[in-house]
């Protein structure tokens, strides 16, 4: 009898065994699975890449393409063929045909005066509308069809921050600007703002089964990269990925130099259609649903080799997007809209510009978690080392002062941003917490409540009208070196990521 009953006890504990494992294995794995990705290609994992490249001068137009390179737009695209995927069965890979090419180099070469299919006229011989049509046509070749809607490619994004301030071809705050005497922004003369070289190496599928394929080049019109890149600008962006294992890993490289001192190279995950974050016009990208606060993460992989020196802001991640000062949506009208960016800065050596003595550099105030408002003047509750620099829109009416408005110059329309540091105050949402978290020697994937973290920041908004929706057309990593005074080179890899609608 006693048996009987141990044999029966020991049934029941192997019975509370296996549910207390269903509960802590199984329903967690099905949470999970509840999460929907934004991007077409969620976690980079899809063997047939969509990847595309777009490089802008300081107001992010093109204003001038550089000789022989056509307009400074560039895609690579391809799927796998059937052929392969029976080879690859067979383990036998044994050349790069198996990869079926969507974007021809002489599509990646169209430049002003050039005629394709879908192209406005108004835009033949403008470099600036030229750019957005082609940005339309490439993403046209590289589309694939999908639920809930088609997608295009992640985006490279390459910007000088040279500014001829006496060209005025930038606007001020969206409106016409007249030229002005040089100093304030960083230009060695007459053409400055130019257009890099692009030097693209197609994907290829090697013997072993890796994929890769490059952009890379310099701005430095007459310059030899193959002698060494001593004294010029560099720019690299190397993807590589095995066949049907892990996912794509993208690896970039940024140099700066005495006469290209401000550089910003991103990997971006746009609208696949509307505006994008930055632009007025329409756009291509990864982003099939518009994540909005506070419903949405982001996971990412990034391992930061070398951070590019003291200036180098690099980015965690940058989310932009736009709305107008009354809340309501951008609609093209560069005067009353507002790019509203927020960028977590990685590097250590960035100091937090907000203080007790710069509450000008500070938001009006920080909302906690469980949304408790500290107004930047309580000295003793307001976490000023999370925060870098905070700058309101020039186009605002109802400012808090002291205040400082953003450089009116450096986008097409007036432009909002909230810089953040690694804080214990951001621990909650999954962030850095401390100074050198996620930096050189310290790589690791990310999962971050961005989504929770941009609802609860300080936006300006005008007095009395209803708070705007927050959603963000782009999501973006990578760094900007912001005027070096030395030669600086920043390389990391970026893999994994994706953007989860919770």
């Amino acid at each position: 009898m006693q048996i009987a009953m141990e044999g029966q006890l020991l049934h029941v504990v192997f019975l509370l065994l296996n549910v207390f494992i269903l509960l802590n294995v199984v329903v967690p794995g099905a949470r999970a699975k509840e999460y929907v990705s934004a991007v077409g290609d969620p976690g980079m994992r899809r063997d047939g890449l969509r990847v595309a490249f777009e490089a802008w001068n300081f107001c992010n137009e093109v204003g001038q393409e550089a000789p022989g390179m056509g307009s400074p737009r560039a895609a690579d695209c391809f799927d796998l063929s059937s052929k392969h995927n029976y080879h690859r069965r067979k383990q036998r890979l044994k050349n790069s045909s198996s990869l079926i090419q969507k974007v021809s180099e002489a599509d990646n070469k169209l430049g002003v005066g050039k005629t394709f299919h879908g192209l406005n006229p108004e835009a033949v011989n403008n470099p600036d509308l030229y750019a957005t049509e082609k940005e339309l046509y490439l993403g046209a070749l590289c589309q694939v069809e999908d639920n809930p809607k088609p997608w295009q490619f992640w985006m490279v994004m390459l910007k000088n921050g040279n500014y001829d301030t006496r060209s005025g071809l930038c606007p001020e705050n969206g409106k016409p600007a007249q030229p002005f005497n040089p100093g304030r922004f960083p230009c060695f003369g007459k053409g400055c703002m130019n257009q890099p070289i692009l030097c693209h190496q197609p994907t290829q599928l090697l013997e072993d089964g890796t994929m890769r394929g490059s952009f890379n080049g310099t701005y430095d019109l007459g310059a030899d990269i193959g002698a060494g890149l001593d004294g010029i600008s560099f720019y690299q962006v190397v993807w590589e990925k095995k066949v049907g294992v892990g996912s794509w890993v993208f690896r970039h490289k940024l140099k700066t130099s005495k006469k290209y001192p401000w550089l910003m190279l991103y990997l971006r995950a746009d609208a696949t259609k509307g505006y994008s974050g930055g632009y007025h016009y329409d756009t291509r990208g990864m982003l099939q649903t518009l994540p909005e606060s506070p419903n949405f993460k982001v996971r990412i992989t990034l391992d930061v080799k070398q951070g590019g020196g003291p200036k180098s802001q690099f980015y965690l991640l940058d989310i932009g997007s736009c709305w107008k000062n009354n809340g309501k949506p951008c609609d093209g009208d560069v005067t009353s809209d507002v790019t509203r960016y927020s960028e977590m800065i990685i590097n250590p050596q960035t100091q937090a510009w907000c203080s007790p003595r710069a509450l000008k550099n500070c938001p009006p105030y920080h909302v906690t978690p469980n949304n408790i408002k500290i107004y930047r003047n309580d000295t003793a509750n307001f976490p000023y080392g999370a925060y870098h620099y905070y700058c309101a829109p020039g186009n605002a009416q109802h400012l808090k002062q002291p205040v400082d408005t953003c450089d009116p110059y450096s986008n097409p329309q007036a432009q909002e941003i909230v810089q953040l540091l690694p804080h214990p105050i951001w621990s909650e949402y999954g962030y850095p917490t401390k100074q050198g978290e996620g930096w050189e020697g310290d790589g690791k994937t990310w999962e971050l409540d961005v989504g929770g973290l941009s609802s609860k920041l300080y936006f300006y908004q005008d007095p009395g009208t209803p708070p705007a929706r927050r959603i963000w057309t782009s999501i973006d990593m990578g760094t900007e070196i912001f005027v070096s005074d030395k030669d600086e080179v920043a390389e990391w890899t970026l893999s994994d990521f994706d953007v989860l609608l919770t």
